[in-house]
C-alpha cells in the first residue's frame, strides 16, 4: 500500500449517527430499498442515508442499486439501457414508489440528514455517472459524500471536484464477482494501491473482512472507516471495534 496522507476534513457528520443501508427499508411492511418511502423513514428516525446511483441511457443519475431491473421491478434489462422517462414510469415491486432521480432525492432530503451516495459501476471505464452526480450536487448545501468500489469513478471525483468528500467502498476482493476483473486491478483494490489517484477521505469496508491491516493503517493515518452491512446488535458491537460507524439494515441501530 502506498504511503498516503489524507486531506484533513471534519467528518464528524459522517460518523455521528448510524447509516441506514439503502434507506430504512422493510419489505414486509411494503418499504422497499432505495425508495422515497425508505428515505422518509430514515429521516423520521434521524439516521444518515446510504443510497446507490446508476446511470441511464440518456446520462441521468437514478437512485437504484442493481445494474438490472428484474429483482425489484417488473421491468427487464440494464438500467443503463433505459431512458430516464422510461425508468420513472416503472413501479418498484410491492409498493407505490417510482424510481427517483438524484435531483428528486436531494429535494426530498433537503439537508435533514447526511447522504452517503455510492456510484455503481459496470467496470467499463465510463465515468459519466460521477460527472453527472457532481453536477447535480454542486449547489447542494446538505452533508453528502460520494463513494464507489470502482477506483476510476472515485478518481474522477478527486480530479473534477477535489473538495467533494469521497470514499472507497471495499472488501478483501475475494468474492467470485471480482473474477471479471484483471488480476492487477483486483490487487489494486485489495492492497489500496490506487490511493494516490483516488485520494479518499474515508473507506466503507465489509465488516466480516475486519480486522484487515491495510484498513487499520488507513484509520491510523486519519481516514474515517465505516462498515457494511450490519444486521444486528452483535454485529454492530464487533464492527465498531474496528470502525467509526455502521451501515445497517433489518434492526434498530
Amino acid at each position: 500500500m502506498m504511503r498516503y496522507l489524507p486531506d484533513k476534513q471534519d467528518l464528524s457528520w459522517l460518523v455521528a449517527r448510524p447509516i441506514a443501508h439503502r434507506g430504512l427499508h422493510n419489505k414486509a411492511n411494503g418499504i422497499i430499498e432505495n425508495t422515497a418511502t425508505a428515505f422518509a423513514s430514515a429521516i423520521t428516525c434521524n439516521y444518515a442515508i446510504e443510497c446507490d446511483l446508476q446511470i441511464t441511457r440518456d446520462g441521468e443519475a437514478m437512485v437504484f442499486h442493481d445494474e438490472k431491473l428484474e429483482r425489484l421491478t417488473n421491468g427487464a434489462g440494464l438500467v443503463k439501457s433505459q431512458t430516464t422517462k422510461q425508468l420513472q414510469n416503472i413501479t418498484i415491486e410491492n409498493s407505490s414508489d417510482k424510481m427517483q432521480t438524484l435531483s428528486e432525492l436531494l429535494e426530498q432530503v433537503d439537508g435533514k440528514v447526511p447522504l452517503i451516495i455510492e456510484l455503481k459501476s459496470l467496470w467499463d471505464g465510463d465515468v459519466t455517472l460521477a460527472l453527472r452526480a457532481l453536477k447535480i450536487l454542486k449547489n447542494y448545501t446538505g452533508h453528502f459524500c460520494l463513494m464507489s468500489f470502482d477506483q476510476d469513478l472515485v478518481a474522477a471525483v478527486a480530479k473534477h471536484s477535489p473538495e467533494t468528500i469521497r470514499g472507497i467502498t471495499a472488501d478483501k476482493t475475494v468474492h467470485p464477482d471480482y473474477d471479471l476483473l484483471p488480476v492487477e486491478r483486483r490487487l489494486d483494490m485489495q492492497e489500496f494501491r490506487h490511493l494516490e489517484k483516488t485520494r479518499p477521505h474515508f473507506v466503507s469496508f465489509y465488516f466480516r473482512d475486519l480486522p484487515y491491516a491495510p484498513v487499520q493503517k488507513l484509520r491510523d493515518a486519519g481516514l474515517a472507516i465505516i462498515t457494511w452491512t450490519i444486521r444486528n446488535k452483535e454485529q454492530e458491537a464487533e464492527a465498531l471495534r474496528h470502525s467509526d460507524q455502521v451501515t445497517f439494515e433489518g434492526y434498530a441501530a
